[in-house]
């Protein structure tokens, strides 16, 4: 994959796939898969294909699952893996395996990796997962294991950098027409009715956006990455009123992460994590159902499906891609590279190292095309003043998403782009 070949800021990555000679020898072979984080659509295909792929692609006989994320390595017991046990597991949701936030210590994962023999492990996880599977990568290079270390990027928000699409999103954008077409039927059943629907999407809309462009029944929504105001001149109230004067009716879809400034202004900001990390966020949609039914002769109603939308079985064409990260996953490894997670850029697979996965997050940039394109589907105004236009425009990426100036200027070798050998 070439970006800017012309320029020393190209950036290039090696192709996914098979290659002629492998690294490990089958029987010599000891894998295992762990899950961590947040559920998402298409992880049990994921881990079947993994399982199948070894098995059928490689002859591969000795595959662990991990129970229970990464504290699973040294605190509970393994889960023989064979094609038989996880047969049906694609059309279930959740994960076969168990998941959870945190957990991570780095000295205790390695530790158990060693004690038990195992030379392949497979980290399916978003972009959190992804630098704790950095870490143990180079606690494995430090301790000169031969252990090859792979990367399945999994993110129900799609905002993971570089690649073009993490598995599942296509799933919750599906499911998330249901709640949608739902609140749509409601409000047009009252005078004046305003369905809310709150979407995951902590730092990035791409959830809401999409299912917004897929819907067109939606009247406004609200990200993230495009700061918004309530009261005044060209406000969120303002517009609510004209556009209830001119239909009746009224949806309102809210990635969760969004309009948190205004949120922390009203209310006592609480400066609390997760086990992962991640800042709890306040209810934005609560928030400002509440504020909207302050307005006169309106009724106004909240649906959330956030977790609704994650724990169900992948849609058809998640569960190819879901097999094609698999298999570039088991390809890889079986060829002797390490440190790399998988997935398409500009349509064709690659390893990508970790340190290009996790260096940054994928937002949507509110001055291309796409988000233009949801303007003119929800004919809402752009919530935003001439500050705001001029900051996304310097934090706009190019087309392709897989460069920024500050990291590439000195990047003159392919070699830095490659995945490590084991």
């Amino acid at each position: 994959i070439v970006v800017h070949k012309d320029s020393p800021r190209g950036v290039h990555f090696r192709r996914a796939g098979p290659r002629q000679r492998v690294y490990f020898e089958s029987d010599e072979v000891h894998a295992c898969i762990v899950t961590c984080g947040g559920l998402c659509p298409g992880l049990n295909t994921v881990i079947r294909e993994i399982v199948c792929g070894l098995c059928h692609m490689y002859g591969v006989k000795k595959i662990l699952g991990i129970d229970g994320g990464y504290r699973g390595f040294y605190s509970k017991n393994t889960v023989t893996l064979t094609p038989k046990v996880v047969n049906d597991i694609h059309k279930r949701g959740g994960t076969v395996l168990g998941t959870s936030r945190g957990g991570h210590d780095t000295s205790k994962i390695v530790d158990s990796i060693q004690d038990r023999g195992i030379n392949q492990v497979y980290i399916l996880g978003g972009d959190g997962t992804q630098r704790g599977a950095a870490v143990i990568f180079e606690e494995i290079r430090r301790r000169g294991l031969k252990v090859a270390v792979a990367g399945i990027p999994k993110t129900i928000d799609n905002d993971i950098p570089v690649i073009d699409k993490s598995f599942g999103f296509d799933t919750a954008v599906e499911e998330a027409q249901r709640a949608i077409n739902a609140a749509h039927v409601e409000s047009l059943s009252i005078e004046n009715g305003i369905g809310l629907v709150k979407l995951m999407g902590r730092y990035s809309g791409f959830i809401a956006m999409y299912a917004t462009l897929a819907s067109r029944d939606v009247d406004c929504c609200l990200i993230p990455e495009s700061p918004f105001y309530l009261e005044g001149s060209g406000g969120l109230y303002e517009y609510i009123e004209k556009r209830l004067k001119e239909n009746g009716h009224m949806v309102i879809v809210i990635a969760e992460g969004a309009g948190q400034d205004l949120v922390s202004e009203s209310l006592q900001s609480m400066d609390q994590q997760d086990a992962s990390g991640n800042k709890l966020l306040q209810d934005v949609g609560l928030w400002i159902s509440h504020g909207i039914k302050v307005l006169p002769s309106i009724d106004a109603w909240l649906s959330n499906p956030t977790y609704m939308i994650r724990a169900i079985p992948s849609i058809a064409s998640d569960n190819v891609y879901c097999t094609l990260l698999a298999h570039s996953a088991v390809h890889g490894a079986m060829a002797g590279y390490t440190g790399f997670t998988v997935g398409p850029v500009n349509g064709r697979h690659a390893y990508i190292p970790f340190n290009r996965i996790t260096e940054k997050q994928n937002k949507v940039v509110i001055t291309d095309r796409m988000w233009a394109r949801l303007l003119s589907s929800t004919n809402q105004p752009s919530f935003l003043n001439p500050k705001d236009i001029a900051e996304a425009k310097e934090e706009k990426q190019p087309a392709t998403g897989l460069l920024d100036g500050e990291n590439c200027k000195d990047k003159k070798s392919n070699t830095e782009e490659d995945p490590c050998m084991v």
